[in-house]
């Protein structure tokens, strides 16, 4: 291990020390429901190599709902969910009637009418002759706006954390002309342990140990191939406990048959059934302990949301550690959830990066999530598409540019 870390050193002091340039590659990672305060566990010695020879963060704040597409699609298109159109982890859309999209539903997820509302910054790549890779990344799936990435696999959650950096160096070992510039890479373990056992469980250290040894994987082979790599590892949102006894019973509180719940837990998304609108409303439209409801045109500005028509008819949000339930839940049960208001310490997600375009030893203070495209989209020197973003937050990680 020492030795590895050693090498790490050495790999990111030498890409430090040179000129701001076009990097070989562009590496952009994220570790699903990773806090930037798992960092202080002693776990992740790979994860704080990079922190210590590039870029640390104090957190990001994830776009509202903070959840798993939504965001992931916001890192990559710089556009808030309102806009980027993946408004939640599940959905409707009156223009695309009796369908539902959820994570789970393969035919939706690969289908590009629920992306195309925007454009990632694979499909802006490819367009401009530049190979791209995605290993599990939302969105990438699909054929969006007709293009889709070099190299891209369907989701496969049983496909581990060893396997999917060995797909990736596979890519990265290519020769030049045939090697991806933009490479995704995603891990879901640490945010499955975090769900079922919770932020503080032992199980959770054990699953952001074993991402940071894939991640340590990585960083060795990039530095075997002598590659110019920069590499931005981020998550998409935190994690809260959450019990048993923290819980908001909506069927102890909306009419029996009132309603139709598209999305529950941190927050909960609500439809109306056919006509209670106005008993939904008179539920739910009150003071609630822990919990404040809007009709969409009525959520407050700070979330950025609501605009979009697929955006539900009522949205509900817990407290941080809190849940909205449609009925009681297991007897017993603890665990972790997200989606919380985004200002909530607990879900601020995590951003670190290091490669030959970052200055080292830097620290930035939080910033939306959002302006990871615009830096994206300045390391691979391509033009961004209309977005919410701006480069401002972390314009002082990066490299002064190269005299003409």
């Amino acid at each position: 291990m020492r030795r590895l870390l050693l090498a790490f050193f050495a790999f990111f002091a030498a890409a430090g020390a040179a000129s701001a340039q076009t990097p070989d590659t562009v590496i952009l990672i994220s570790v699903d429901g990773f806090r930037p305060d798992y960092l202080d566990r002693g776990v992740t010695p790979n994860l704080n190599a990079i922190a210590k020879t590039g870029v640390l963060a104090e957190g990001m704040r994830p776009s509202f709902p903070s959840i798993t597409f939504p965001n992931h699609y916001t890192l990559v298109t710089g556009k808030r969910p309102d806009r980027n159109g993946v408004v939640g982890n599940a959905m409707e859309d009156p223009a695309i009637p009796d369908v539902r999209f959820s994570m789970s539903n393969r035919d939706a997820v690969m289908d590009r009418r629920w992306w195309d509302e925007a454009e990632p910054v694979w499909v802006t790549a490819e367009k401009n002759n530049m190979r791209t890779a995605t290993m599990f990344w939302p969105g990438s799936e699909a054929p969006v706006r007709g293009v889709r990435p070099h190299d891209w696999r369907i989701f496969d959650g049983s496909f581990a954390a060893e396997r999917r950096v060995e797909t990736v160096i596979g890519w990265l070992a290519r020769p030049a002309a045939e090697r991806p510039k933009f490479v995704t890479l995603y891990f879901d373990d640490v945010d499955h342990a975090g769900h079922v056992y919770g932020p503080e469980a032992k199980e959770t250290n054990e699953a952001i140990a074993k991402v940071d040894a894939a991640i340590g994987q990585l960083w060795s082979a990039i530095s075997k191939l002598n590659l110019k790599a920069d590499v931005i590892v981020v998550s998409d949102h935190g994690m809260a406990a959450v019990n048993e006894r923290r819980t908001i019973r909506l069927d102890q509180i909306a009419p029996a048959g009132s309603y139709r719940m598209l999305y529950g837990g941190a927050y909960a998304a609500l439809e109306p059934a056919e006509g209670q609108q106005a008993a939904l409303v008179s539920a739910l439209l009150q003071p609630h302990p822990h919990m404040q409801c809007w009709p969409k045109e009525n959520i407050p500005s700070q979330f950025h949301y609501g605009q979009n028509p697929r955006v539900p008819a009522f949205i509900c949000l817990a407290e941080t550690g809190w849940q909205i339930l449609g009925r009681a839940p297991k007897s017993g049960f603890s665990g972790g959830a997200h989606g919380f208001d985004p200002n909530a310490p607990e879900m601020r997600a995590l951003f670190l990066a290091a490669g030959p375009d970052f200055l080292s030893g830097v620290k930035i203070g939080v910033f939306d999530n959002v302006d990871v495209y615009s830096l994206i989209m300045k390391l691979l020197k391509l033009p961004a598409e209309p977005n919410d973003g701006s480069l401002e937050p972390v314009r002082a990680a990066l490299k002064p540019e190269p005299s003409p």
